[in-house]
């Protein structure tokens, strides 16, 4: 009797199961297809594809730069010996001219033809042509240069060139994935890969106005210019420098943050310069030993004011060698580099409220800044 019931109930259940599965399958029959394969991660860690995709975004919108400029070597002296020089006077050869080449890289910036590059790629050329892969070589005009920063612009005649999409640089951490894309040594363009090994690098002599990326992209000769992408394909840096003994990359190149260099970019497009604002000063950080030798407590924080220019903003506003800015429109000094840039980036005409300390006593000071002069250190 129990082995009935038990195949009564075996029965009953796998018949109630199976018209379960035909209803189910009558009315919903894509439950019959299989599960969609997982989505590839274009650019997961690991996938060679993944970078690939990112350079092909941004490959067509670097370009190489050929430059060229005419140099006159003086002729040299017909006589060496001074007796002949007496009688004769000092006749000279016939002046050499020199053409000299040299070649970089540049980023396409808009569809109007603006590439932005480096201010040394450009510099002193006589003629600058621009090539892409598949194209011939078209002539380019500079629009503007900024020697405080090592960028300048340059538009390219009658050519259709796509433009780069641009990151921000502002987000980078070490440890970044960066690609180096340029024309090293003339050999065609090249993508390098590394990381980001730094950022906010000053002081290395470059520039007047530093705030480098570091990163162990190989960067060579005709590298400068180039574009210096994260995995997305964005442009995060202008390539620009190295580190070397040998002229080869070591591992230690810098590039320009593109947050800075759009601002320089947008204004050589719309004034064919840059302005900025100026005091007439310039210092260093206070630093403990510095403080400690002028009676100050160790931890005072400032900067201290080296020189201060006659008859500039900071002069005419009282404020004179040996004082120490702490602060300007309340933001605390806190490096001679940010309060350098902080008044560089402020229109001319701006007010500014200072507070310096002098003698140990703090100070207020109200100057307007004016446009920085282009021949100043």
């Amino acid at each position: 009797m129990n082995i009935q019931r038990l195949f009564t109930f075996f029965f009953t259940s796998v018949a109630t199961g199976l018209a379960a599965a035909f209803l189910a399958l009558t009315f919903w029959p894509q439950l019959l297809a299989p599960p969609p394969p997982p989505a590839p991660s274009s650019f997961s860690l690991g996938n060679s594809l993944g970078w690939a995709d990112a350079v092909a975004l941004t490959e067509p919108s670097v370009v190489n730069i050929y430059t060229s400029k005419i140099t006159r070597e003086e002729g040299k002296p017909l006589f060496k010996n001074p007796v002949f020089q007496r009688y004769f006077g000092d006749p000279r050869s016939k002046p050499r001219i020199h053409r000299e080449n040299s070649l970089g890289s540049g980023v396409v910036v808009d569809h109007n033809g603006y590439i932005l590059t480096n201010h040394h790629v450009v510099k002193g050329a006589d003629n600058i042509f621009i090539g892409t892969k598949g194209q011939v070589q078209v002539p380019a005009r500079v629009v503007g240069t900024d020697p405080d920063t090592d960028l300048a612009v340059i538009q390219a005649a009658g050519k259709e060139l796509l433009p780069a999409k641009f990151g921000h640089s502002s987000q980078l951490q070490v440890g970044d994935v960066a690609l180096a894309i340029g024309n090293p040594f003339g050999v065609g363009k090249t993508v390098t890969q590394g990381i980001i090994s730094a950022t906010g690098r000053h002081e290395l002599g470059l520039a007047t106005f530093e705030d480098f990326i570091q990163t162990d992209a190989a960067i060579n000769q005709g590298n400068s210019g180039g574009a210096l992408i994260n995995a997305r394909g964005e442009v995060i840096g202008i390539n620009t420098a190295i580190i070397s003994s040998t002229g080869g990359s070591h591992g230690i190149g810098f590039a320009i943050p593109i947050d800075l260099a759009r601002q320089v970019m947008e204004q050589i497009i719309e004034h064919g310069r840059v302005i900025r604002g100026w005091i007439g000063a310039s210092g260093q950080d206070l630093v403990p030993v510095l403080a400690k030798s002028l009676g100050l407590p160790e931890n005072t924080k400032g900067v201290l004011l080296s020189g201060v220019l006659e008859g500039g903003p900071a002069d005419q506003a009282g404020i004179v060698p040996g004082d120490i800015i702490q602060s300007i429109n309340g933001k605390a000094a806190s490096s001679a580099q940010a309060v350098m840039n902080q008044i560089a980036t402020a229109s001319p005409g701006t007010s500014m409220q200072l507070t310096i300390l002098r003698n140990n006593h703090p100070i207020p000071v109200q100057l307007v800044v004016i446009e920085r002069p282009r021949d100043v250190d």
